[in-house]
């Protein structure tokens, strides 16, 4: 396995490095495109290629995470209701794994 591999494997994905790897790869490519480099062209979509896969991998990161605590959320606030608790029935972790997934939302 190459060091970039193994990096990569070890890291959260991002959405803000992919777009970036996404964007350079991109502008590698046209560079390649202009000078008549095939290899440039060749790198630059590959570049771009893992950048998408990086930004999708970090969008579905971020909607599992959010999903996880609307369901955390939910289960709180039962448990709580349940057994009268009403610190337990607090709103934020529910409310927050909300916005986390429309953050998130596949568009």
């Amino acid at each position: 396995m190459s060091n970039s591999q193994n990096q990569s494997q070890n890291q959260e994905h991002s959405k803000v490095t992919g777009q970036f790897h996404s964007m350079k790869g991109s502008v590698v490519e046209a560079v390649g495109d202009a000078t008549g480099a095939p290899s440039w062209s060749q790198s630059g979509k590959e570049e771009h290629s893992r950048g998408e896969a990086e930004y999708t991998a970090a969008q579905a990161e971020g909607y599992a995470e959010g999903l996880s605590g609307r369901v955390g959320g939910y289960k709180d606030s039962v448990v709580g209701a349940v057994c009268g608790d009403k610190d337990q029935t607090d709103e934020r972790q529910k409310e927050k794994g909300q916005a986390q997934t429309e953050l998130n939302k596949p568009q």
